[in-house]
């Protein structure tokens, strides 16, 4: 963190219980509420970013569409969302995962990512990471190397 910036955790707020029993749900809207807060976490990123030197960002539905997109614009990268089953108009590629409460897919454009282009999966929640992994698979399967 750079001097005089937010205390970051300060402005991510705790709901235990959410969604279910024994979950902590660390919520990220006071944060981006927050315009300093936000930037720093942004800036912390681009370094996360500029070390692994992506060509493409990819975030997950639905808050990781922020994140991404936020990064996204400050690297000057492309954006790739990767989105919960039937909301993509084209061609997709699915991927099903195990949730700590469930069970899901994500889904992505069949030509969203170019063979053997490195691509940042960013979101906003990691619980067990099945839905960061399911991600990856995902990327991988579109012919991308993933990093997240």
């Amino acid at each position: 963190m750079v001097a005089g910036s937010p205390d970051l955790r300060q402005l991510v707020r705790d709901i235990p219980d959410f969604p279910k029993p024994g979950i902590l749900f660390r919520d990220l809207t006071p944060l981006m509420r927050d315009p300093d807060g936000w930037q720093e976490v942004i800036r912390q990123l681009t370094v996360v970013c500029d070390r692994l030197q992506p060509d493409l960002i990819v975030g997950i539905e639905s808050r990781g569409f922020i994140v991404g997109t936020a990064l996204a614009t400050v690297t000057r990268l492309g954006f790739v969302p990767v989105r919960k089953p039937g909301k993509l108009p084209w061609e997709t590629v699915r991927e099903r995962y195990a949730l700590e409460y469930g069970e899901d897919a994500l889904e992505a454009h069949r030509d969203a990512c170019g063979a053997g282009g490195r691509v940042l999966i960013v979101d906003d929640v990691l619980a067990t990471g099945g839905t960061a992994a399911a991600a990856e698979q995902l990327v991988r399967r579109l012919g991308a190397d993933a990093k997240w």
